[in-house]
């Protein structure tokens, strides 16, 4: 199978670029920068060029879509013209070409309307209600593409899938945040710290979306038009996963709190003042931010595996060995 992966120079993007190179798909890449996934060809450009587009998409199978504009702050317009028309290029292109495989990969914030989500479903994307410009678009986006599966008629079959939380050696988004974080003594628990949350290692976050594609390809009634929440399935209390990371990472853990309502009027405010001034880096706190880290929000996977046939296979506290090992240890190094 031939197999364009956009925004493989990300660490998720990455990993399922080289996941299908290892099973021997013929690969091809679109983002701004080299892959430097061996075995991938990259085309240079954005996902909402028509031109850098078509040609990418000539002669493909399948494509797996995970470029996208993520972060905490920036201008509505930017979040749109990537996430939602990047993604509707996209989809035209490959209808034109006559691709029949199409992995949406969205994001479980798409239906966190800021409550707390205990052994959830996949809800449907609610673009009105998501928190945050990031959440919004990429809620729209999955609404598009859904609308898009050709069940019988033109285009291809589509299934969303939605990583939840991805972390892994090399994540420069959360784990390097956390640590960096943690090692100057900036990293509180909101409330107690309790809430639990589900998260997945990078390694099966990739393995998921193979699955998605191979079934969009064996089962395409099954899984075609729907949504699916990908976790490892083992919900940890936000202070465990705080704690293990940092200490697979060498850094001590959180020891201080913060009130959970203080950090939302805060993580507010500071919303304000980055759309006036937006500094060079995130916000150190946003609403979003608050609530994710103060809120439980873990998935009923059920339907996630049986559909997709999919079973993660790296659990939790070897994910935290492999974590450890990239940061020179073998497992957590503080008491």
């Amino acid at each position: 199978m031939t197999v364009l992966v956009t925004g493989a120079s990300g660490l998720l993007g990455g990993a399922v670029a080289r996941a299908l190179v290892t099973r021997g798909d013929d690969v091809r890449t679109l983002q701004r920068r080299p892959s430097g996934v061996d075995g991938a060809a990259d085309v240079l450009g954005s996902v909402t060029d028509p031109d850098v587009v078509a040609r990418a998409v000539d002669g493909v199978d399948g494509v797996v879509h995970l470029a996208a504009k993520v972060s905490l702050a920036g201008a509505p317009a930017e979040f749109h013209e990537v996430n939602v028309e990047g993604t509707r290029t996209l989809l035209g292109a490959a209808e034109r070409a006559g691709v029949r495989r199409f992995v949406q990969v969205s994001s479980p914030s798409v239906a966190h309307l800021g409550t707390s989500l205990v052994g959830a479903p996949a809800t449907p994307a609610d673009p009105e209600g998501a928190r945050g410009e990031y959440a919004r678009t990429k809620a729209a986006a999955e609404v598009l593409a859904l609308g898009r599966d050709a069940g019988s008629g033109r285009g291809p079959r589509v299934v969303a899938v939605r990583p939840h939380i991805v972390w892994g050696p090399g994540d420069t988004q959360l784990v390097e945040r956390i640590v960096d974080r943690a090692a100057r003594g900036r990293l509180p628990l909101l409330g107690h710290g309790a809430a639990l949350i589900d998260t997945l290692y990078v390694d099966n976050a990739a393995d998921g979306m193979l699955a998605a594609l191979d079934r969009l390809r064996d089962a395409p009634d099954v899984v075609g038009g729907r949504a699916y929440v990908l976790t490892n399935g083992e919900p940890r209390t936000v202070a465990d996963l705080l704690s293990g990371i940092c200490r697979a990472a060498g850094v001590r853990p959180p020891a201080w709190r913060a009130p959970a309502g203080l950090a939302r009027t805060a993580g507010g405010l500071v919303e304000a003042l980055w759309r006036v001034r937006p500094g060079a880096d995130e916000p150190p706190m946003t609403r979003f931010l608050a609530e994710q880290l103060s809120t439980a929000h873990w998935f009923d996977q059920r339907a996630t595996r049986r559909d997709l046939d999919w079973v993660p296979a790296v659990n939790m506290d070897e994910g935290l060995r492999r974590l450890a090992a990239h940061y020179g240890g073998t497992g957590p190094v503080l008491p």
